[in-house]
């Protein structure tokens, strides 16, 4: 593995992942809005690792598989928060959970065969609106602290953090990330299909 910069910001990433969760879970409302500080820098870590890699000529495949698995970790331990909150509904973090966990192990067996699958542009936008979601939710989080920001804030916050607005734009982007899911193994499916024929005749062989 070739821990170019790129790379670096990707295990990072990841590696603030837990502490994100430990400090958004606390008592402590300091503690709290650090989370969110760290959450935040998690996510500008992939605004800028796929722009360097670009730019500089320091795409790896490590880097293509991590990269969007480090996402996919973050913003559904995001999720999970939500959920522990009451924010969102469990059952649609779920269908997010899973179709990530099917996308990923195809991108997995493609890479292990050789046949490296491209990340849709659906899929990339599935990812802006997961994080955009998440932020907006973070802040609302955030504003409804009491000790922070007083009551009359962090009532409005609450108020809108727990309507049917959040529970519908929560509905929407997982119809669109189940969406994404299909239309990702539309676009890739010869990648899969040669991948999948490739070890099929190579166990024959052996057999």
């Amino acid at each position: 593995m070739n821990m170019t910069l790129p790379n670096q910001l990707t295990a990072l990433r990841m590696a603030l992942t837990p502490i994100f969760v430990w400090l958004i879970l606390s008592e402590r409302s300091t503690l709290r809005l650090l989370g969110i500080i760290v959450f935040t820098i998690a996510s500008l870590t992939d605004l800028y690792d796929g722009y360097h890699a670009r730019k500089y000529g320091e795409v790896t495949r490590w880097g293509a598989f991590m990269d969007p698995l480090a996402d996919k970790i973050l913003i559904t331990s995001a999720f999970m928060v939500f959920v522990s909150r009451g924010v969102i509904d469990l059952w649609m973090v779920v269908i997010v959970l899973l179709r990530d966990v099917i996308v990923t192990a195809l991108r997995l067996y493609a890479e292990l065969k050789d046949k490296p699958i491209i990340t849709s542009k659906s899929a990339k936008l599935k990812t802006l609106f997961q994080n955009a979601l998440a932020y907006v939710l973070l802040l609302l989080m955030l504003l409804s602290e009491k000790t922070l920001f007083g009551d009359s804030l962090a009532d409005n916050a609450n108020a809108i953090l727990y309507s049917p607005v959040v529970h519908y734009a929560m509905l929407a982007l997982t119809l669109f990330t189940v969406y994404t899911g299909g239309s990702y193994i539309i676009e890739n499916w010869q990648t899969i299909r040669y991948a999948y024929l490739g070890a099929r005749d190579s166990a024959s062989a052996r057999g």
